[in-house]
């Protein structure tokens, strides 16, 4: 009995609201400022969008380089003060440190080149935490927490020094989440404005680990062996080798034979630390260094070894990088857990205010891959550069882009099977219409689930999967109501209208059921760091379907002559 008697209720509301305009013009105003409501939640950043959310792992990286040309006892100082934070932290079982390289290549480190690295400069420290399902702080959370404790206390030590903390990515593999690539015909030119696009990355709020991936120009020392000179002197060039070798990075003397191994060990000799690094690296110190150094003759004289070497300063030469045939330098930068798009916005108006006064900047025009980028004309000079952008930001903008795409193709497709169904127009519209309103329920309950986390819920690619998923969801109620209402209709001649009411309280029954059946099945999804948007959009998107068809779909049917 509570039952007939909740849905005669029910079916009498129904009745009365499409029986009366003013109540048809309400409900359906009120619908359409919750889609007006709900969409300008981006524009407002009540709703943030992005590729995928931050997931917790049981290990990160951090990367450290110093200038080109330090050496590796300057990077193992700030290495060393680095790991000295590190070891105060309680979730930190146990590090990895690689000095002059990369570590061993894993997910992170193979899109993002670190098992490529060689050089004095380079220094990567695997951190190994405690299992995350034990563990109270989220590995991101962590590296955000970590960041600037580290940079601020180890970067002033050596000038130029970047260190990065890199996390296994959750999305797809990309260099890093923003990257600006520079091209021009000039690699002096290209690195020289690579630098003024990282300065305005820097002071972009949201970025963090900005770098130019590029050498830094440094100057050196040449150690050039006089030949005739050495002729001369009765020495030879190999002995000249030998002794600088043996002066600077030491080298193998000899031999051991080893029965275990079955192999020879070499015996490496080289100079104490004193004796091997010079104290300031200038001209007089090297000087210095090489009067020390003599070396014995044919004749058992000793000739000074600045005799038969002279020194020569000159510049590095940097490595010029290309792609599609032009030289490019790539700018990059991590965000700290916010969306991709916000800062790139930002950082892009700022460059092109700035880079206005010295050159003449046009966008790409139209809607493509590369809508973003910006190509500028030097005012004086006439040479013309490319800012690309890419990275996650670009992958997130090229799927958000796509799933649109199979979004509207979806509609498209179920509109035109509906027309073929229902050979009316009206009805199939009505059919989509209410479909695509279960975006109103996708965006709010992003929304709402963001009030309740700690860190920013997102509108991820999986909640456009979910709100895709929808369409054939909600467009299931609405013919559910609209079969039963035509077959009232038709074959008993019960009037519009009520027939319309006895449908929406005769279909309420099963949509609910459907709808928690789906809402309990997605439950399981919105506490997973990656696909918690997919479950978020499934649960309050039904809920909003079940909605719309049961109070704003009947409005609509109410409203045209097609049944």
């Amino acid at each position: 009995m509570s039952t007939s008697h909740k849905t005669n209720r029910f079916e009498e509301f129904i009745f009365d609201s499409i029986s009366h305009k003013s109540r048809r013009i309400a409900i359906i105003l009120v619908v359409l400022a919750l889609l007006a409501g709900s969409i300008f939640m981006f524009p407002t950043k009540l709703v943030k969008a992005k590729m995928l959310p931050g997931k917790s792992t049981n290990t990160f990286s951090i990367y450290i380089d110093t200038p080109t040309g330090s050496s590796i006892s300057q990077t193992t100082s700030i290495t060393q003060c680095v790991t000295n934070i590190m070891q105060k932290e309680s979730a930190v079982t146990n590090m990895e440190v690689f000095l002059g390289q990369g570590s061993p290549l894993d997910y992170a480190g193979l899109v993002k080149g670190s098992g490529m690295k060689q050089g004095e400069q380079y220094a990567e420290i695997v951190i190994n935490l405690t299992d995350k399902h034990s563990r109270e702080e989220a590995s991101f959370l962590m590296v955000k927490r970590l960041r600037p404790i580290i940079q601020k206390t180890c970067n002033p030590l050596l000038t130029g020094t970047n260190i990065k903390m890199i996390e296994m990515p959750a999305g797809p593999p990309t260099l890093a989440s923003i990257v600006v690539e520079v091209y021009g015909n000039n690699n002096k030119e290209v690195i020289a404005l690579s630098k003024k696009v990282a300065s305005i990355l820097n002071q972009t709020d949201g970025l963090v680990d900005v770098d130019v991936m590029a050498d830094e120009v440094y100057k050196k020392y040449e150690l050039v062996p006089l030949k005739d000179k050495i002729s001369r002197s009765g020495l030879t060039v190999e002995q000249i080798n030998k002794i600088l070798y043996l002066a600077f990075e030491g080298m193998v003397v000899a031999s051991k034979n080893t029965i275990e191994l079955n192999d020879q060990v070499s015996i490496f000799v080289s100079l104490s630390d004193e004796s091997q690094v010079l104290n300031e690296n200038t001209l007089t110190n090297l000087r210095n260094k090489l009067s020390s150094l003599s070396l014995m003759n044919k004749k058992g004289l000793m000739i000074p070894l600045t005799e038969v070497v002279t020194i020569k300063e000159t510049l590095s030469e940097p490595t010029i990088f290309h792609k599609n045939l032009k030289t490019m330098v790539n700018v990059v930068a991590e965000t700290d857990m916010v969306s991709q798009v916000y800062p790139l916005l930002a950082a892009r108006e700022v460059m092109i205010e700035e880079f206005s006064k010295n050159y003449i900047v046009t966008k790409v025009p139209g809607i493509t891959t590369y809508m973003f980028d910006l190509n500028l004309e030097d005012k004086v000079t006439g040479k013309k550069y490319l800012l690309r952008w890419d990275g996650e930001m670009k992958v997130t903008l090229d799927t958000f882009r796509d799933l649109g795409g199979a979004f509207i193709a979806a509609l498209i497709l179920i509109f035109l099977l509906l027309v073929i169904y229902y050979k009316s127009f009206a009805l199939s519209g009505i059919i989509l219409g209410g479909s695509f309103l279960s975006i109103i329920g996708v965006i709010i309950g992003h929304w709402f689930i963001d009030l309740f986390t700690e860190q920013t819920f997102f509108l991820t690619a999986t909640s456009l999967i979910g709100f895709i998923a929808l369409m054939g969801i909600s467009s299931r109620n609405s013919l559910l109501l609209i079969d039963f209402a035509k077959d009232l209709i038709e074959k008993k001649n019960i009037e519009k209208h009520r027939a319309i009411a006895i449908a929406s309280a005769t279909r309420a029954k099963p949509i609910m059921l459907t709808a928690i059946a789906i809402i309990l099945g997605s439950a399981l999804l919105a506490s997973d760091p990656v696909f918690g948007g997919l479950g978020i959009a499934l649960i309050s998107g039904t809920i909003a379907a079940v909605i719309i068809s049961l109070m704003f779909i009947p409005v609509l049917l109410a409203n045209t002559k097609a049944i």
